[in-house]
């Protein structure tokens, strides 16, 4: 294995930061209003960034908007840390998408699931073989939304050669275990579904999380992680009820205030990274805005940080 290799692998065991896609009041993508926030994720500790995840609004954006995130993501990270870049929608916009983030320099692939209401696990190694194939020797990422293609199919993605992790992101912590104990002992696995989901996923083997949190509050996520690497579950649950107010926003209307409670959190910072596109839910509710301003002014001095 590669020095590269076991940086990345090390990384995914870390916090994997899904950042937002910021928009201009033309609803153009607005790539340099990231530099803050990627600057503060880096210098908080957050050991891996994402490009085109879901809070990245990925379905949200055009293919040609997806590259030029990739690519303007991996520039100013500037190769402090990893970068993650997320494929996926019809397999040729996938596979042009998988060439485009290696050119950019991306370090690793993660491919969505995709939410085709007929796709089958046959398909999808198909699906997966091929964008592998047009990353060109890229490690890559399974982002796994559903766990009921079975666990035979998990094992055929799983045992693809490009494939050195597996993000989680089904609240089925004994699948996980199961799947983990049937396939290659050299995968990474990752909680996909951020904090709240870490310790149980921690304690059935799968290390590290994704977040959102991190786009607003990135400290707080790396003291979570710091707890669970170092087996402190009590301090990591009483760290993630702190944000559970905020999560819990984010979750309402199916979920479709997710993005729209990070962006509108940092404009509470100071840093407009404008609206969220339909069908995400965008404004908040006045009932939601009050309620996240409130919390948001019982959070600590560290969390107020004025972009």
């Amino acid at each position: 294995m590669s020095v590269q290799q076991e940086t990345l692998r090390e990384a995914l065991t870390g916090i994997s930061g899904i950042l937002v896609t910021p928009f201009n009041d033309q609803d153009r993508i607005a790539p340099t209003l990231l530099e803050p926030i990627i600057d503060r994720a880096v210098k908080s500790g957050v050991h891996i960034l994402t490009a085109n995840g879901n809070t990245s609004e990925f379905y949200g954006l055009t293919a040609s908007e997806a590259e030029t995130m990739v690519h303007a993501i991996t520039e100013q990270v500037a190769g402090r840390i990893p970068v993650l870049a997320g494929v996926g929608r019809s397999i040729h916009e996938a596979t042009d998408l998988a060439r485009s983030s290696a050119t950019a320099g991306a370090a690793a692939l993660m491919i969505h699931q995709p939410p085709d209401p007929f796709s089958s696990p046959r398909g999808l190694l198909d699906y997966v073989k091929r964008v592998a194939d047009a990353g060109g020797g890229l490690p890559v990422v399974l982002y796994l939304r559903n766990d009921t293609i079975g666990l035979h199919a998990i094992q055929e993605l799983c045992a693809i050669p490009e494939v050195i992790g597996v993000k989680w992101a089904c609240p089925t912590p004994l699948q996980l275990q199961e799947a983990m104990e049937q396939c290659s002992p050299d995968l990474t696995w990752v909680c996909g579904l951020a904090e709240a989901w870490a310790p149980p996923l921690y304690a059935v083997g799968a290390k590290g999380f994704t977040s959102g949190l991190i786009n607003v509050w990135p400290e707080r996520s790396v003291e979570i992680h710091s707890a669970l690497a170092s087996g402190d579950y009590a301090k990591a649950q009483t760290l993630i009820s702190g944000i559970r107010a905020f999560e819990a926003i984010r979750a309402e209307e199916q979920g479709g205030t997710n993005v729209t409670t990070v962006k509108a959190a940092l404009r509470h910072l100071g840093l407009d990274c404008g609206h969220t596109r339909p069908p995400s839910a965008w404004p908040l509710s006045r009932a939601q805005q009050s309620a996240l301003e409130s919390l948001m002014k019982a959070w600590p001095d560290e969390a107020k940080v004025f972009y």
